[in-house]
């Protein structure tokens, strides 16, 4: 089988956007810092020396776009709200997102790994998916190379994961963060996957997992070992079949090189089911982010589209979009935000809601772009 003799690695930057700040702020180091939020850059004294705002002197309705490992000790998250996220971590160093360091860096490090091995698929500012298969070395080598060069380039460290398909490599990149490296085989699947919860599986989200849960399956091992038939009769034929072929580790995608994007998009399913009226705040917020890191996405590919589109997915799995053709293509995240929330009005939201999503389609390069409209952020299904 094809999928034996190759080695496909998944390259994760650690707390990347926190990382990059901790470059320009190193007196934070081994702090719990949250990244996200405007208008709170600290403030420097005569001395040189900085006064940060805490995560208690935040007010709005923002979520958060990453942090340190020690805010995540308080269980503060990606994708969280601000707010929130102020009663469990108050003390937390607070510093707003900064795009433009975090596509510089992204750079470097990309080109750091594309002088050791050039196919690289682009999964976003910190991640990529890269074919070693035909570069010369030990496995266990070459990662050590790539995570040299990337610290030799960046200051940062990544974590690395290697296995023979994108699947198991997207796993073991997180099982040993920070600045982990993982090498795996399918005969260690069994000992390595097996064990693991079903949630360190990406595609299995939160109301996935509880419904596993609910049939006694917690682990991958669990899953692998589970009834066909049973699966269908809750998941449906086409995810049944999928989780039982991810459960043993199966994956034949390739790699894709392509630069040429069709569409770009990005989306979050949620821990919990919001609802449109009671979680609106929340769901303003993540909308927000989302629309933001679209941008950012397009921005670096140096892309502006003419059609936005939003996904949701239901309580009950049911998927819906919308999207809306605008007469100027765009980039800028409020005329992202702005197009995504016209293509909400056009959404029944009588249902709560698992995930939210907004894609960027019929790419074009930059030419004699109009200046968006800013509008300013409101509720999300306003």
């Amino acid at each position: 089988m094809a999928d034996t003799v190759r080695r496909i690695a998944h390259i994760d930057m650690d707390a990347f956007f926190a990382s990059v700040e901790l470059l320009r702020y190193p007196q934070l180091r081994g702090q719990p810092v949250v990244i996200g939020g405007r208008g709170y850059d600290p403030e420097q004294r005569a001395d040189g020396s900085y006064v940060f705002k805490r995560l208690r002197d935040y007010v709005g309705r923002g979520v958060i776009t990453t942090a340190t490992y020690e805010a995540r000790a308080f269980g503060v998250g990606s994708a969280m709200g601000m707010m929130k996220a102020a009663k469990l971590a108050p003390d937390a160093i607070l510093l707003p997102a900064n795009f433009d360091s975090y596509r510089h860096y992204s750079r470097l490090f990309k080109q750091a790994v594309a002088s050791i091995a050039p196919d690289i698929e682009d999964r976003g500012i910190d991640e990529i998916f890269v074919d070693l298969t035909h570069v010369d070395g030990d496995t266990q080598t070459i990662g050590a190379r790539i995570k040299q060069a990337v610290q030799d380039a960046t200051g940062l460290t990544c974590s690395v994961g290697i296995t023979p398909n994108k699947l198991l490599s997207k796993i073991c990149s997180d099982l040993d963060k920070p600045n982990g490296l993982t090498v795996l085989g399918f005969d260690d699947i069994p000992t390595r996957i097996w064990p693991l919860g079903v949630r360190k599986v990406n595609g299995i989200g939160p109301k996935a997992t509880e419904k596993l849960a609910s049939l006694g399956i917690e682990t991958v091992g669990q899953l692998a070992q589970a009834d066909q038939g049973l699966l269908q009769d809750y998941f449906g034929a086409h995810y049944a079949a999928w989780l039982t072929r991810v459960a043993q580790g199966i994956d034949d995608r390739e790699i894709s090189t392509s630069r040429e994007s069709k569409s770009m998009s990005r989306e979050t399913t949620f821990e919990r089911d919001l609802h449109a009226r009671q979680d609106r705040a929340t769901l303003s917020g993540i909308l927000t982010t989302l629309c933001e890191r679209l941008a950012d996405d397009l921005k670096r590919k140096d892309y502006v589209s003419r059609t936005i589109s939003i996904k949701l997915r239901y309580d009950d799995f049911q998927i819906v979009s919308r999207n809306v053709t605008l007469p100027q293509a765009v980039a800028e995240p409020a005329a992202i935000l702005q197009a995504a929330r016209e293509c909400l009005k056009r959404v029944p939201l009588q249902r709560k809601l698992r995930l939210l999503g907004v894609r960027a389609s019929t790419l074009e390069p930059p030419g004699a772009m109009a200046s968006a409209q800013q509008p300013v952020q409101g509720d999300l299904f306003a």
